[in-house]
């Protein structure tokens, strides 16, 4: 079950969760509000199909790094999909889990901010990859710093920590 607002404020405080920066206007009844950050992945294109079997690793090859600056802009034309990363850095101890949601007022405009990983695994001390799509008819221009999604938070029964690959990313 979700924290409601006064839980997530006490886990920060006790530093259950770390949170960087921290602004508390972004703090919501049971979420927190994360920023776009200026770092970008873009799929590259390529005739040749790509192979997806077993288990697979993230294939660095596939992307292209793309960085706007604070008052520029990444366009992402119809259908296309480029990975983002948060502004805020997100660090949960071992007995916490989180979740990446939406926001409305985003997908009203066909703009989804993560296609399947909501994840966030326990014990992770990182800015959260965005797989962002745009499903609309129409370009939209990606500012950094704009509110992107929403992190909700919840208890784990037990304790456990994530040691993969991604534990401490910083970028897309």
């Amino acid at each position: 079950m979700p924290w409601a607002k006064p839980e997530i404020l006490k886990a920060i405080r006790t530093k259950r969760i770390k949170i960087e920066p921290f602004d508390p206007s972004f703090v919501g009844p049971c979420s927190v509000d994360f920023r776009l950050g200026n770092h970008f992945k873009r799929i590259k294109k390529s005739k040749k199909p790509v192979l997806v079997k077993g288990n697979p690793s993230y294939n660095h090859e596939l992307h292209e790094e793309v960085i706007v600056k604070d008052n520029g802009f990444l366009k992402l034309k119809p259908g296309e999909l480029v990975l983002g990363v948060t502004l805020e850095k997100l660090t949960l101890d071992n007995q916490t889990c989180a979740f990446i949601e939406g926001r409305s007022r985003l997908a009203r405009l066909g703009l989804l901010v993560h296609v399947s990983s909501g994840l966030v695994q326990p014990g992770v001390s990182n800015h959260q990859v965005l797989e962002i799509v745009n499903l609309s008819p129409h370009t939209i221009e990606l500012q950094p710093k704009t509110i992107i999604c929403q992190i909700l938070f919840d208890d784990l029964k037990g304790k456990a920590e994530y040691d993969g690959e991604f534990k401490k990313q910083t970028t897309a």
